[in-house]
């Protein structure tokens, strides 16, 4: 137990020597688990995921019609408001902004935000220009296996930061919708749950954006 809280000193020092942990941050091992209300059941054959709003044309998936849909991988860090940050995670999923290029989803012009709506209507606001961004994904899975149930199975938002990639805006992990079943596009913003309860609209980690003034 000794070690390891040595060893994880000597990774959250060397995280902030190389300019990964934000202010307030403190590194974890572990992942841990916060939501606001029960893990809901999963339902493959029952399951879709809507596009709709400000869109040319409103699109829904089944879970195996999504699945076929193109995937990527990417690495980043996350960091929570709770003020623990975990690095290097890896995850699987799908690009909005590939969805985007490749003609899956045509947003209007006029569109430039998107609600995530989640199980029991929870709803994360962000723009569109952060959805489109390489720290952004819709994922299925996490270090190589599905997304644990708790954790957002089986689809959640991601967002985070890829190490020196200077040019991304990192925010908060609670923008990225745990158990997410629709995106709707918007030329106006709409706060998300956790903002209506007073949380930061943009969440900006290096600023510690985490509570509305």
């Amino acid at each position: 137990m000794i070690n390891n809280l040595f060893g994880r000193r000597e990774e959250e020092s060397r995280m902030r020597l190389e300019g990964r942990l934000p202010p307030g941050q403190s590194l974890t091992q572990k992942f841990p688990v916060l939501h606001y209300g029960p893990v809901p059941r999963f339902d493959p054959a029952t399951w879709d995921f809507r596009v709709y709003g400000d869109v040319e044309e409103e699109v829904t998936w089944t879970w195996d019609e999504f699945n076929k849909l193109p995937r990527t991988k990417v690495k980043m860090d996350i960091h929570c408001v709770t003020r623990w940050s975990k690095f290097d995670t890896e995850w699987e999923g799908v690009y909005i902004s590939t969805l985007i290029d490749e003609g899956f989803i045509k947003p209007k012009p006029d569109a430039k935000y998107i609600i995530q709506h989640a199980e029991y209507g929870f709803t994360a606001n962000v723009p569109l220009e952060l959805a489109r961004s390489d720290n952004f994904l819709l994922a299925t899975h996490f270090e190589g296996q599905p997304i644990t149930p708790d954790h957002g199975y089986p689809l959640r938002g991601i967002v985070g930061n890829i190490p020196q990639r200077d040019d991304l805006k990192v925010v908060y992990f609670w923008k990225g919708a745990k158990w997410v079943r629709a995106l709707e596009f918007r030329s106006d913003d709409k706060l998300g749950f956790w903002e209506q309860a007073g949380y930061h609209n943009e969440a900006d980690v290096w600023k510690e954006q985490r509570f509305a003034r």
